[in-house]
Formats: structure tokens, sequence, C-alpha cells
């Protein structure tokens, strides 16, 4: 199995009014819980490692991942409230403001959940879930406790209007690049970390850093993946973009997926994958995240919609 660890929350998108103007839709969202979803849509073993609030939200976390088949044995509930995010879609990457305070997503800690076992082969994490305090802390040491005992998995999605103190969590993400094993990150987030730098030039750091495979996404011009055995590049899959919320989580969901299908989802598996499996595992993402850039908000496809076979590409 694997885990997808962090936030869940309601995403409010805008949308048109009957009177022309612009009106909100809540919809369930949260880096984290989107990559849950798509890996269960997509017929993948994952569960959700959080905390999920009693209240109305909670309540339609919890039926949006029961619907998508994660399995929710890690997925633990407490009365404090759940994160609001609205969202503003403009040309470029989508923008949030976060309501967060003393929400059941940042109040998680490790005493909450329960031990992880010896099923699980990957950890995934990322996200304003490593932001916050005091659950930002709790996850890194359980992703620093974990990393000896099984692949680390990490997209940063960096969420630079969030950041308070600029110094302590670029100090973090390093911490965090020293130990993750699988790492995907957008080109944006790139820019931020490195800026000036080229993106091979930062993935390749990030890849001598402990990563055995580092996969840079670049929106409309594709994705690159850097492995230890080979590199790969496929271009963007040919869609009518609706929106991207949620493109990133979808195309982490798909490579998880795919990794786990080919029985790459150890560190010597990740260690020994050619250029063509990495092609493969690249597709395979890109034509889940594209799907989800057809449509309203994020709603990752079900495996059906792929129109492929069970096995993967």
């Amino acid at each position: 199995m694997i885990l997808s660890c962090g936030e869940a929350l309601i995403d409010f998108v805008p949308v048109r009014a009957a009177d022309g103007g612009w009106a909100y839709r809540p919809a369930i969202g949260g880096s984290l819980y989107n990559v849950a979803l798509t890996m269960g849509r997509l017929g993948a073993r994952v569960g959700f490692l959080g905390a999920l609030s009693t209240d109305i939200f909670g309540e339609q976390l919890i039926e949006g991942l029961r619907k998508s088949m994660v399995d929710l044995d890690y997925t633990t509930r407490s009365d404090e409230p759940s994160t609001l995010a609205f969202v503003s879609l403009g040309d470029g990457e989508p923008e949030y403001a976060f309501f967060d305070e003393l929400t059941s997503s940042r109040m998680w800690s490790r005493a909450r959940a329960p031990q992880i076992g010896d099923d699980v082969s990957v950890i995934h994490f990322g996200s304003i879930s490593l932001l916050n305090e005091p659950g930002g802390s709790e996850r890194l040491a359980l992703l620093q406790a974990e990393a000896s005992r099984r692949v680390i998995s990490f997209d940063p999605n960096i969420r630079p209007t969030m950041i308070k103190d600029e110094a302590s969590y670029r100090a973090r993400l390093d911490q965090i690049f020293s130990t993750a094993h699988l790492v995907k990150i957008s080109a944006a987030d790139l820019e931020w970390l490195r800026p000036g730098l080229a993106p091979d030039e930062a993935a390749r750091s990030i890849l001598a850093a402990n990563a055995r495979l580092v996969v840079v996404t670049m929106g409309g011009k594709g994705a690159h993946a850097w492995g230890r055995a080979a590199t790969a590049f496929v271009p963007v899959e040919p869609v009518e973009v609706v929106d991207t919320v949620g493109a990133g989580d979808s195309f982490m969901g798909g490579l998880l997926t795919w990794l786990q299908e080919h029985d790459a989802h150890s560190i010597a598996g990740l260690e020994s994958l050619d250029a063509s499996e990495l092609r493969a595992a690249l597709s395979f993402a890109a034509r889940v995240a594209s799907i989800t850039c057809g449509r309203q908000g994020a709603d990752p496809p079900w495996r059906h919609e792929l129109g492929l076979v069970a096995s993967g590409i």
C-alpha cells in the first residue's frame, strides 16, 4: 500500500453565477487528498494518512475517499474544523487563500495516528501540511523516522503566500530533499527554490542529495525525469484546458500508481528504471493529469476513462 500523508480541505472554486457574476462552489480537495483520490480511482492500493474533521466538510471529505476506494485505516477524525481554501484562476498557476488556523489537518500529530504496517511501501508527503505548525513538524518527524523503512515520496507544492518564515521553510525543504527517495516538483516551484538555475541543474542537485528519481513537470511543455540509470522526457498530453486545479496532484497520483503496478515502488525499483520505463511512467501520469485539466476543479479520472487495461502502459 501507498499512503498519502497530509492535508485535506475544501476548495471554494469560482464559477459563473446565473446573473453573470462570480460565485464559489465548494469542492473536496487538498494536495495530499487529491493524490490519494487519484490513486484510488486508478485502482491502486492507497490509504490516506491524516486527520479529518467531524464537521459537515469533514463528512464530505470522508465520503469522497470512500467513493474513490481509498483505504481509511490510517485516517483519524477530530473535533477541530476543516481547512478551507478559496481559489483564484488566472492565466498561470492557480492562486489560493487558505483558512487553516487550529484545523484538524494542521493539528494532526503522530500520537493520534495508527502505527504504520509492514504492508506500506511508500509514504507520500508535501504541500502546506509540511509548512504550518504544529502539523508540519509532526509530519517531518514521521518522514525522517520512516525513511529507513520504506520509500519517501515528496512534492513540495510550494505556496509562497503562506510562507511566513522563508529561511526556516527553506531549511525544512533542504532536510526533506536530503531524505526523500522520490521527488516530483513543478518548474514554478523550482524557480522559487533555485531562482535562475536551469531545471536540469536543479533536478540533478536534488538527485545528488539523496533522491533515486526526480521528476519535473513543466506545465504545457511536458515533463522530465532524472533517475540513477536513465533520463526521459514526454510532451504534454493535448487537451482543451478548463482549469489546472489539481493537475499536479493527479500527475503525482498517476506516477505513484504506475510505480506500484510495475513493482518499482521500492528504492531498488526506483534506481533500476531505464529510459523506456521512465517514459512509460511519465506518459501514464501525463494522461491522468490531462484529463483532470479538461474538467472543472480537482476531479481526477477513473481508470476506465483512460482507455487502458489494468496493467497500465
